[in-house]
């Protein structure tokens, strides 16, 4: 494969890139860079990482050596499961399943908790060094990153330490990309900002979209109406039964515009993400099956009107029930992790 071949591959579903310039001087001069994303490992796992597990195998087939982070401590800072250290980590393990269920090729990524490169004694360094050239108020406007509000950091002082932890994450393990949902983008910003000032490597920014909730909630805005676990009827988890989906999806919100659209977004990110077709089952009635092989091709026809918003939502209802088969088997095989983190779980109600 071929740099042109690995950049397309790399900026395909992506909503921004820091800087695309960037990107290609990277890919001409190292044969196998290093990329990561991170997550807080709390609670069940929803629609919206099958985008994310997508771009991590983009991120393998352009021959990167890619690590999948497990922010542990991050998750005990940010409140997450109840701020049970040993519950985050049974949680990671079960993010571990989920991507292993998703496709994520696990023996080709390097899996990593926080806690083990905060063990190196250049973690910490680095982390004061990042505040060193970074001041309070550009620390509190990243703060976005956790879901919170600049004040919240007057409660908990630790929450200040999270944006500077994320910045050293990037640096003491070498990354030359560090890819995320658009939610993160001030986080990235801030590293990038930190490395100019400090002389280390700059690293390059990929963004996707979020998918927004099933509720439509907030829809005009992607990262407050982002899914969520917080609100179950508005998700779908990726080991949802068939039945939860088509439940799910009945009721979600699809006004006659791509814009903000649920269901829309599930069809362009997730079914025709990496190719793939979407047949919609109609009665000869009311005009018969429509099959479509393009997004564009599906979006042209509902701003036309030519299909029923209840056709549509039946027809993504069981072409995501057929896309996440295979989650479901593979939890039906290793349940374990999943039913302890249920179980623990259970516990904080």
């Amino acid at each position: 494969m071929n740099a042109e071949e690995r950049l397309s591959l790399l900026l395909r579903n992506t909503e921004e890139t820091v800087t695309e310039e960037d990107l290609k001087a990277l890919l001409s001069k190292k044969e196998k860079p290093r990329a990561y994303i991170g997550f807080e490992p709390s609670g069940l796992v929803h629609l919206g990482w099958a985008l994310c597990a997508s771009k991590m195998r983009d991120f393998i087939d352009a021959d990167f050596e890619l690590t999948i982070f497990m922010a542990d401590w991050h998750a005990r800072i940010n409140d997450k499961l109840g701020g049970d250290i040993e519950r985050i980590r049974l949680c990671a393990k079960y993010m571990g399943d989920c991507f292993a269920a998703l496709g994520v090729p696990m023996d080709k990524v390097n899996f990593v908790l926080a806690s083990e490169i905060m063990e190196k004694n250049s973690y910490w360094e680095t982390v004061i060094k990042v505040g060193k050239v970074t001041s309070l108020s550009r620390i509190k406007r990243a703060m976005t990153i956790m879901g919170r509000k600049e004040d919240d950091a007057e409660l908990d002082s630790s929450k200040f330490l999270y944006p500077l932890m994320q910045a050293a994450d990037i640096f003491v393990m070498d990354i030359d990309v560090a890819y995320a949902g658009i939610d993160q983008r001030r986080a990235h910003m801030l590293a990038r900002e930190a490395a100019e000032k400090l002389g280390w490597k700059v690293p390059v920014a990929i963004h996707t979209p979020l998918i927004p909730g099933l509720s439509g909630m907030n829809r005009m805005d992607p990262i407050s109406g982002k899914m969520s676990k917080s609100h179950p009827d508005s998700n779908i988890l990726i080991h949802d039964s068939a039945e939860d989906i088509q439940r799910k999806m009945k009721k979600a919100f699809c006004p006659p515009e791509a814009e903000g659209n649920p269901v829309l977004s599930v069809c362009k990110y997730i079914i025709f993400g990496r190719g793939g077709k979407l047949v919609i089952e109609r009665p000869e009635k009311f005009g018969g099956n429509l099959e479509f092989n393009s997004y564009e091709e599906l979006e042209k026809t509902y701003l036309a009107q030519e299909l029923h918003p209840l056709d549509l939502k039946n027809g993504v209802a069981k072409a995501l029930s057929d896309y996440l088969a295979p989650v479901r088997e593979y939890f039906e095989k290793h349940p374990e992790n999943l039913e302890a983190l249920k179980e623990s779980m259970a516990k904080m109600q």
